[in-house]
């Protein structure tokens, strides 16, 4: 397989805004980087090694990933933190005309209203992205976090 740097960028581009826009609590815009027709995903590393389909948070379309931004706004009651989200290296696993599909890992530190900060999740996020009329889009986003136990409320999006 061989790929251009030129998408290798624009992959890690939107990898790096995915981020971003969850650090910085920018959810509406952050749903605007996936497609209709995406996935979105959050399971144990556990859970993906023993091929076991029980998933933390699923949502099988952009209307799902609507409704939970929307929840997180109006209606759920959960810690007010802020995200800092820490990438590795972007991996493009497969390229092709109308598809991409890469990963890389994460560390995501969350920072409570006293300030106190601490480590809330390790893992990979496993992306399959398609080109639009505005660039590339997410397809399929799973987030693979190394346990499937949470602290706290898995409330916004990884």
């Amino acid at each position: 397989m061989q790929t251009t740097m030129q998408l290798h960028y624009e992959i890690e581009q939107l990898l790096a805004a995915y981020a971003a826009l969850i650090d910085a609590d920018r959810l509406e815009e952050w749903l605007d980087l996936f497609d209709e027709d995406s996935q979105y995903e959050i399971i144990a590393r556990e859970n993906v090694e023993q091929n076991l389909p029980l998933s933390l948070m699923l949502c099988d379309n952009k209307d799902m990933l609507r409704d939970r931004v929307m929840s997180l706004r109006k209606a759920n009651i959960y810690n007010i933190h802020v995200d800092c989200h820490v990438l590795s290296l972007l991996r493009i696993t497969s390229a092709a005309e109308d598809r991409c599909s890469a990963d890389a890992s994460f560390a995501l530190f969350q920072s409570n209203q006293e300030g106190e900060s601490r480590l809330f999740s390790v893992g990979r996020y496993e992306i399959e992205a398609k080109p639009s009329a505005q660039g590339w889009r997410l397809r399929k986003m799973r987030v693979v976090v190394d346990t499937g136990a949470v602290l706290t409320l898995l409330a916004t999006p990884i």
